[in-house]
């Protein structure tokens, strides 16, 4: 197996790649699994492949803390949850959480 591989990154994805972007590695999956493992009440929000960008997952805490990495395709990031136990949504179909706003909200006031 190669090492690229390790979470199934090329063998799910396909041969597609995003035109700008880099592909998504082991350590954009990594620093997802240390989000969810570090927090709690975890939820991952699948958001598309675009033209300039690849597959991406945001992982939402309880408290709307969140981070956004590389996944390579939504088969991928489904792996890594169901592993954690931890849902995963298209924000296609469900939009990002109310509580996600709520604390880039209070980000925003914080800083000013």
């Amino acid at each position: 197996m190669r090492w690229r591989d390790r979470y199934g990154l090329r063998r799910l994805r396909g041969p597609k790649v995003a035109r700008f972007d880099r592909e998504a590695t082991d350590s954009d999956i990594e620093a997802l699994i240390a989000f969810a493992k570090s927090r709690r009440g975890v939820e991952f929000y699948v958001e598309p492949e675009t033209f300039a960008t690849d597959t991406t997952a945001v992982a939402v805490a309880d408290d709307g803390e969140w981070t956004r990495r590389r996944v390579g395709s939504p088969a991928v990031i489904r792996k890594v949850a169901h592993g954690l136990g931890l849902p995963v949504y298209d924000v296609n179909l469900t939009g990002y959480p109310a509580r996600m706003r709520a604390y880039n909200e209070r980000r925003r006031r914080e800083e000013t």
